[in-house]
């Protein structure tokens, strides 16, 4: 009996090592240079010539390098080189109204491994000439035993420039850039003359293929043209729409029998980032690695005044990036994403509606602190204002709500003025964003503090009497006398609180009498919507591209309307003084006449009320204390080179918060000895006696 119990509690001991029981990774990854964070949306697009979505560039971000960056800790956001020698040369010719900006990038610079680039010993590409069979022998992109490199070009710039006009890839900025970019319309017309010509081809070379106004120099140098003067150009310049893509990629992945198993652009990158994607299974785990052949790049070493004292200098001069490997697990639930976090398994974490009040106390985004819990575990807190808007839209082509007309303007304030937007934020968003004002949000020229909140019932008063004046009193046609109807497209995700969302919505019209009729569909549908321009009502948000007015201002711009020019102006709003107003305003520098030409067109877009002003998003973040610091950033997202950790730390922290509760097995085992001991004493003897009796 001695011997069981000894057996049984060498058994439970065996898994007090060094690894706590519950870690979700291997042992052997204990002490490992790290990061482990999660993603809560399946990334759908990779290419940078399609990908336009916050989730995605996430990732594609740590991979792609277009020519400029942002400077990790200078605030305002000031762009510097990235893989360029200096900010691009800009000139102006009056003669023809074309800006030139030639770019010379720095040499030295090598792709990340990748079969695309993989070289026989004779200079011939291994996997450019794959037979069917062959191709669809491989199905991730580690299959392939070779990978090569080789050196970033100026042409591999032109290149991705070109694909943005590829009528296959149909990128999302083709229609805001082929006015400005010189020859791009005339390339998108050749290119879908070649597609017709050559049926079977899925991608083209385009080498081939000649665009004005992106022109290669020399190995090194490459210059653009765009019409007239667009003094945020250069900002466009930083986004990955114009990171380099080298010809090879596109060669190797038209091959047929890659898209069989799902091997492109859009989900294996190939880039001179920091990192370079190894995994990608969206629906459980991608995985980021290291760049061997990533260029010098150091950690900043001057900063804002505070940024030493917040410990962001302690890096500084260090060569980047500092993290081996980068582990992004798929979380769709907040419960175990924050389960996972608590006990160390995740370095970093937001906190969800779920999780608000027991990760934060107090009210307001002010007046927030961490809970005793959390800041006796030594986690740390970050807060910053996203460049963002989230806001409730009117289709202006619509009959109803659309136009301009005193009877629609009437309709769509009268609406706008029922939505209790301060309510909104408190219920659904944790009281944790800032209520707008007009759709420039705060920390970018032209922000204006919001008015004074307005008594819900004065603000509901005054909408009765808008909506009178529409021709709907008590929201009743005056003429028909028929209810009021109105349709707000949205995108079903099937989540719990969707229900109560719709229901909130519902009952901001019923305010007013109006039937609010709810049109949940798929995101695909939703697009289509969009850009056909039969939706009538939505909800959407803009992230930043770049912290200048004219990014949130040219929402609003005619030109850019999504049916009308495949843009990005989504109501497609249309007023012809706040487009002269525009157009003035984005070749201006920042300066207090800048300032004043974009108030003047806030106060138009308030009049005219194409949206409900909503609300700008703060972003809440935890760390666990074994994360160095790190500078929340609203534009810049190719931060995680600059994020550093300490896994013994790590490691130490996670064996203390997830000891095993021992003493129930134990207390189980005694039990268990005590009830089956009498039994298998008696069972003993009886044996041993009838051994003797047989003897």
């Amino acid at each position: 009996m001695i011997r069981l119990v000894l057996l049984i509690s060498a058994l439970l001991l065996s898994g007090c090592d060094d690894h706590s029981w519950n870690n979700p990774y291997p042992s052997q990854f204990a002490a490992a240079n790290v990061l482990y964070t999660a993603f809560t949306s399946q990334p759908q697009h990779l290419d940078p010539a399609i990908s336009y979505d916050q989730v995605e560039w996430q990732f594609i971000a740590q991979i792609y390098e277009p020519i400029l960056q942002y400077n990790y800790l200078l605030r305002p956001y000031v762009l510097e080189p990235a893989t360029a020698t200096q900010l691009p040369l800009v000139s102006y010719d009056a003669t023809t109204n074309i800006t030139t900006y030639k770019i010379t990038i720095k040499p030295n610079i090598m792709y990340q491994p990748h079969p695309a680039l993989a070289l026989t010993t004779d200079g011939k590409y291994y996997y450019h000439n794959l037979t069917l069979k062959q191709a669809k022998s491989y199905e991730t992109i580690t299959d392939f035993e070779h990978t090569g490199s080789r050196e970033l070009l100026a042409a591999d710039y032109v290149n991705q420039i070109k694909r943005l006009a590829d009528p296959r890839l149909n990128s999302p900025v083709f229609g805001f850039l082929s006015p400005y970019i010189l020859g791009m319309k005339e390339l998108r017309s050749e290119l879908a003359a070649a597609y017709a010509a050559k049926s079977t081809v899925t991608a083209l070379d385009l080498r081939a293929f000649e665009l004005l106004g992106a022109k290669v120099i020399d190995a090194y140098n490459y210059e653009i043209k765009i019409h007239g003067k667009y003094a945020q150009f250069i900002y466009w310049l930083e986004m990955l729409f114009f990171a380099p893509v080298p010809w090879e990629a596109t060669v190797f992945y038209a091959q047929s029998g890659m898209a069989d198993h799902n091997l492109s652009l859009d989900t294996y990158p190939i880039g001179t980032g920091a990192y370079y994607l190894t995994e990608n299974n969206p629906q459980r785990r991608m995985l980021l690695l290291k760049n061997p052949n990533f260029h010098d790049e150091y950690y900043p070493s001057i900063g804002m005044p505070e940024d030493q004292a917040n410990g962001l200098l302690v890096n500084a001069g260090k060569k980047l990036p500092f993290l081996d490997k980068v582990v992004l697990s798929l979380e769709k639930e907040n419960v175990p994403y924050w389960d996972k976090f608590l006990q160390g398994y995740y370095d970093r974490s937001g906190i969800g509606t779920d999780n608000f009040n027991s990760a934060l106390q107090g009210s307001g985004s002010n007046g927030l602190h961490l809970s005793p819990a959390l800041q006796n575990k030594g986690v740390k807190l970050l807060v910053s204002n996203r460049l963002a808007v989230f806001y409730w839209g009117f289709n202006m082509l619509d009959d109803l709500v659309g136009g301009y007309s005193e009877r629609a303007r009437n309709l769509r304030e009268a609406i706008s003025l029922a939505f209790d937007v301060e309510e909104y934020n408190i219920i659904f968003y944790n009281d944790r964003s800032i209520l707008a004002n007009g759709p420039i949000p705060p920390g970018i020229l032209g922000y204006q503090d919001p008015v004074q909140i307005m008594d819900p019932n004065v603000n509901l008063a005054t909408a009765k009497r808008l909506l009178a004046a529409a021709g709907y009193p008590e929201g009743h046609d005056s003429t028909s006398g028929k209810p009021l109807q109105i349709y707000f497209d949205a995108v079903t995700s099937g989540e719990p609180d969707e229900k109560s969302e719709f229901g909130w919505l519902q009952k901001q019209f019923a305010k007013l009498g109006i039937n609010l009729v709810i049109r949940a569909t798929d995101a695909n549908r939703y697009a289509e919507k969009i850009r056909n321009g039969t939706q009538q009502m939505f909800f959407y948000g803009w992230n930043a591209d770049y912290p200048d007015p004219e990014n949130f201002l040219f929402l609003f711009y005619g030109p850019n309307s999504k049916v009308h020019g495949d843009s990005i102006n989504i109501t497609n709003y249309n007023n012809p003084k706040f487009n002269n107003l525009f157009e003035k305003m984005k070749a201006m520098g920042d300066d207090p006449a800048r300032q004043a030409l974009i108030y003047e067109m806030v106060a138009l877009l308030r009049y005219d009320c194409p949206w409900i002003w909503g609300f700008f998003p703060q972003t809440f973040v935890l760390s666990n204390p074994w994360n160095t610091p790190n500078k929340p950033s609203g534009v810049a997202l190719n931060t995680v080179k600059y994020a550093s950790l300490d896994p013994i730390l790590r490691q130490k922290l996670q064996l203390a918060w997830n000891k095993p509760l021992l003493w129930p097995l134990f207390a189980f085992v005694v039990i268990f000895i005590i009830i089956i001991a009498p039994a298998v004493v008696g069972y003993i003897n009886s044996t041993r006696a009838t051994v003797r009796r047989i003897k």
